[in-house]
Formats: structure tokens, sequence, C-alpha cells
């Protein structure tokens, strides 16, 4: 098993920046990828950004926040932080943190790979 716990969400206005963090505990050494993704009220849930997990050499992002946003893992805190910069109010969703075993490249937007999420947390971004 593995748990994860997000933190970081609040309230900004448009052009502003947050930080997003994602502590993961439990069989860490399993998890080959992890992963943002973002849910708008009456939208599906979203891939927002992914980094591999052993080495975070590999990172992906959506078309949607490419430039904006930037994904990093810490192995030693076992964490993963997702940096919003230029924040837009369609930016506005419920952001979780996830984790797989079994994504590859071409998965790594696919939310069904993942095993394991977080709880989630507001962002919202006002104009």
């Amino acid at each position: 098993q593995v748990q994860l716990v997000e933190s970081g969400g609040g309230w900004v206005q448009a052009g502003g920046s947050l930080r997003l963090s994602c502590a993961a505990s439990g069989r860490t050494f399993g998890i080959r990828t992890m992963a943002w993704f973002r849910q708008a009220p009456t939208r599906e849930r979203e891939f927002v950004a992914a980094i591999t997990w052993s080495n975070g050499l590999n990172t992906y992002y959506a078309d949607s926040v490419k430039g904006r946003f930037t994904i990093s893992r810490d192995n030693a805190k076992n964490t993963v932080d997702l940096r919003m910069n230029s924040l837009k109010p369609e930016d506005t969703a419920v952001y979780y943190c996830a984790a797989s075993w079994t994504t590859t490249s071409q998965t790594v937007g696919v939310s069904r790979r993942y095993d394991y999420w977080g709880q989630g947390t507001q962002v919202t971004v006002s104009s």
C-alpha cells in the first residue's frame, strides 16, 4: 500500500503562483510514476503532469500547463511537488496526487493506470 497526502492548495489571483506538495509513504519502492491530475466541477478528471519516480529524468505535461507548471521530486523526502506559475481561472480545480506501479511513457496521462490517489487539495484562481 502507498499513502499519498497533498498540501499547498489555496486561493490566488490570476497570474499568481502556488506550490503543491505530495508526501508518499508506505511501499514507495515499487512506484514507477508519480503524477498530478485535476478535476473541476462538472468536468472529468484530467492529467496535469507526471514524473518518473526513480530518477526524475522524465517529465510529462498536459499542453494546457506546459511552460507554466513544473513537476519535481525529492526521493530523500518521498515528495513530489507541482510548481504552478501564471495561474489562470481555468486552472481552478481539485488537484490530486497519484502513484502508479505500471505506467509507461504512453500511459502516464491515463488516470485508470494509477493505483493510489491522495485526497485532493483545492486550488482556486480568481480573475
